[in-house]
């Protein structure tokens, strides 16, 4: 896979919704395979789902960062993450005058999808995500509830018709997943590609086939 040379600066939002891991693993990703600089915006709800989902107690955004990157080598990670409070409305990514190549809100919650939907912002992420649409920039949403209700089904089409992209936290099976872990680099994996990042955290459909037919 060739390097992702071209920097990228992002909004990256975690919030309260299960599915702490796909949070962690986009991180990761971003981390590892693109240079460049992103706001790190984490609520408290998120900090709390983390700590139960993947059995490590983070209380604060700087512990839940060092969490994620652990195991990372300090020459491995070409992203720099500036963390921002979740409820400091007046932080810069509020303001359309903040270049960013878009935003990606891994996992997130029905409250937060509701928020953005309604254009209804009462904390830093969900104006963030009002402020990509107002400036026509890319903003990713990974939704995990189930089932869902027919109002969450009408905030994810008022996104998507606002220019928003909900992409569900519904991992693929054709790449065989053998692990946990590689359900949730499948969702980073579709996450990151969403902004034109080449990634290598999972085999993309028939590409084993396409490799052997290259190789015969």
């Amino acid at each position: 896979m060739e390097p992702n040379d071209q920097e990228l600066s992002l909004v990256v939002g975690v919030t309260g919704a299960s599915g702490a891991m796909y949070g962690q693993h986009f991180i990761r990703g971003l981390a590892a395979l693109v240079p460049g600089e992103s706001h790190l915006i984490v609520s408290p709800a998120a900090l709390r789902v983390y700590s139960e989902e993947m059995d490590a107690q983070v209380a604060t955004p700087e512990e839940y960062l060092l969490k994620v990157l652990e195991g990372l080598e300090p020459a491995q990670i070409r992203h720099r993450f500036l963390i921002q409070d979740y409820r400091d409305i007046g932080a810069k990514p509020a303001s359309g005058s903040t270049p960013s190549d878009g935003m990606a809100i891994v996992p997130c919650s029905m409250k937060s999808l509701a928020g953005i939907a309604q254009g209804y912002t009462t904390n830093l992420v969900e104006r963030a995500a009002d402020v990509c649409l107002k400036e026509r920039r890319r903003l990713v949403l990974v939704p995990r509830e189930a089932p869902y209700s027919q109002i969450h089904l009408r905030n994810m089409l008022t996104l998507t018709a606002a220019g928003g992209i909900v992409l569900p936290a519904s991992p693929g099976f054709y790449q065989r997943p053998a692990t946990i872990d590689e359900l949730g680099m499948f969702i980073a994996g579709r996450v990151l590609a969403m902004f034109g990042v080449r990634h290598n955290l999972f085999k993309g459909w028939l590409a084993e086939e396409s490799m052997r037919q290259e190789e015969s």
